[in-house]
């Protein structure tokens, strides 16, 4: 997989996080994930296509997103709910917009779907490719998360 079509979306979670949530992110080392298991409780997914198609996901684990959400709207939020789950679908929708707005920089051209937000304990995460699957661990100081790409062209 091209490691330029990657690094947008990882730069672009960490200036999301940072700015809409005053959360400093940290991603770790990317992996191939062989799986379909969500690396969290709740999962933002959309969809992506253009000279190629794919897709980003985002899980939070509930203990990293909580704080993210609480930040956010400004009021402690202490369990996974509706606004946890419209504010997952959201900061997904601004990371792949920002990555989308870097990759257009680099002369790729992509078109983004409306995100997509599954929530509870041990749910997948189905990509619309048959292309290996690149997970990124982040980690906060409140917990970890997991970003996962893949393209096909």
């Amino acid at each position: 997989m091209d490691v330029a079509l990657i690094n947008p979306f990882i730069g672009a979670t960490v200036r999301v996080l940072e700015t809409m949530a005053f959360t400093k992110a940290a991603a770790g080392k990317p992996y191939l994930k062989k799986d379909e298991v969500a690396r969290g409780d709740v999962t933002g997914i959309v969809g992506l296509t253009g000279e190629v198609r794919g897709t980003l996901s985002v899980s939070f684990t509930a203990k990293s997103i909580m704080p993210i959400v609480t930040n956010m709207l400004g009021e402690e939020i202490k369990e996974l709910n509706d606004e946890i789950k419209d504010a997952v679908g959201e900061i997904t929708n601004m990371i792949c917009g920002q990555a989308r707005r870097k990759l257009e920089e680099l002369g790729r051209s992509l078109m983004a779907a409306i995100p997509t937000v599954i929530m509870g304990e041990n749910h997948t995460v189905a990509h619309v490719t048959s292309s290996p699957i690149i997970a990124i661990p982040f980690s906060t100081e409140n917990g970890e998360f997991t970003i996962e790409v893949c393209f096909e062209k």
